[in-house]
């Protein structure tokens, strides 16, 4: 029996990594995956601090439209999004499509970061800005140079947590026929026609990259602790 399953694992791993060297579709398509949740990273922390300052400011314009693009974008689906922008928004521009889907996932991670530095800015002590203000400090100074970097250090930990999430939610990228991962186990079932292995592959990749960022994130936080 055993000889059975040896011999099932070594034909699954033979016909859907070894064979045509389709190992390479997997490698290319996890490089995809990670340029593609880095990039989106970069621009959802972007937006998400120019809407949380936004929401703080006493501007009604500013704070209407930092709250309507959160409460937007957080009640849709992302996969929704991302076919919006790039079928409807943007296309008929000739941008590459890992751009196209690091706008669109940028977009969509930026209304969760904003509600984190939101909520990271105002638990600094208000004693912070009224002394920076003290010192003689305009408004964007303090927060620039005062509340911001500690803002920043208390939701470092929900900021790794969200890009963990923002890797996952970059598996529907298949959807504007983007190779990542998960497109790539696609292609290999459709040329092996197995309908399982290549997407085991697939959850195992992910299973991993996701462990080694939740330990990165506890890491994180004890050093956190021990810095306060």
């Amino acid at each position: 029996m055993l000889e059975g399953v040896y011999r099932v694992l070594s034909d699954a791993i033979y016909f859907n990594l070894i064979r045509e060297d389709r190992y390479m579709l997997f490698v290319n398509g996890l490089k995809v995956s990670i340029q593609l949740t880095v990039f989106a990273a970069i621009i959802g922390v972007i937006i998400g601090l120019l809407m949380a300052i936004a929401k703080l400011t006493n501007n009604k314009i500013l704070n209407r439209i930092a709250t309507v693009y959160t409460d937007v974008i957080r009640g849709t689906p992302s996969v929704v999004q991302l076919i919006v922008i790039y079928y409807a928004i943007l296309g008929s521009s000739q941008l590459p499509k890992l751009l196209v889907a690091s706008l669109a996932f940028g977009i969509n991670s930026g209304a969760y970061v904003t509600e984190l530095i939101r909520a990271g800015i105002q638990a600094v002590d208000k004693g912070q800005m009224e002394a920076a203000r003290s010192l003689g400090l305009s408004y964007s100074q303090a927060m620039r140079y005062v509340i911001v970097p500690q803002a920043i250090k208390n939701i470092l930990p929900a900021l790794v947590s969200e890009f963990i999430v923002l890797l996952k939610e970059t598996a529907v990228a298949g959807y504007i026929a983007l190779d990542d991962l998960t497109r790539a186990g696609t292609i290999v079932r459709g040329r092996t026609f197995d309908p399982y292995t290549p997407f085991i592959l697939v959850a195992l990749i992910y299973l991993y990259i996701t462990s080694m960022l939740t330990a990165f994130m506890g890491r994180l936080e004890r050093r956190l602790r021990q810095s306060d």
